[in-house]
């Protein structure tokens, strides 16, 4: 992954302004050396043809990416488009990276644990390892560093 080739990441949405669905971008672009193309877009809304075109948009979006990540807490409000966006990743082969709702004060939905291939809370460096490790099978090379004085 470069900046000439970024990952192409997908992230649930019911074509609706969501908290979750921005935080998402939020904890990406502060993930240092992390670059991903957004393939997912809220305000791509066909005009015409109803509920059906909205299911063709959101197949080309996910056609189009190599991940789709999940923020969990959205399925309590939106459990249909949820779990079409859920089939149509897994009928692309693609992999899923599951968002544990936010605050850790509600379990994650078990109809979105069981499906994705990887499960993280809010945490930026957990979330772009998750989408490295689940779209290109990189592993981070990262270390945890834990300073303490000596008494």
């Amino acid at each position: 992954m470069s900046e000439k080739d970024p990952i192409r990441v997908f992230v649930a949405h019911t074509f609706a302004e969501d908290i979750d669905y921005r935080r998402v971008f939020e904890y990406l672009e502060s993930s240092p050396n992390f670059f991903y193309l957004n393939c997912s877009n809220i305000e791509s809304i066909p005009a015409t043809g109803g509920k059906e075109a909205l299911k063709e948009e959101l197949r080309a979006q996910i056609r189009l990416s190599e991940v789709v990540v999940v923020p969990a807490a959205m399925y309590s409000s939106q459990p249909d488009w949820l779990t079409y966006e859920m089939d149509v990743a897994q009928a692309n082969s693609l992999p899923i990276v599951a968002l544990e709702p936010f605050g850790g004060m509600q379990e994650m939905p078990k109809q979105v644990a069981e499906r994705a291939d990887e499960k993280v809370g809010w945490n930026e460096r957990l979330l772009a390892d998750a989408i490295r490790r689940q779209a290109r099978h990189e592993e981070s090379t990262r270390w945890e560093t834990i300073e303490f004085e000596m008494p």
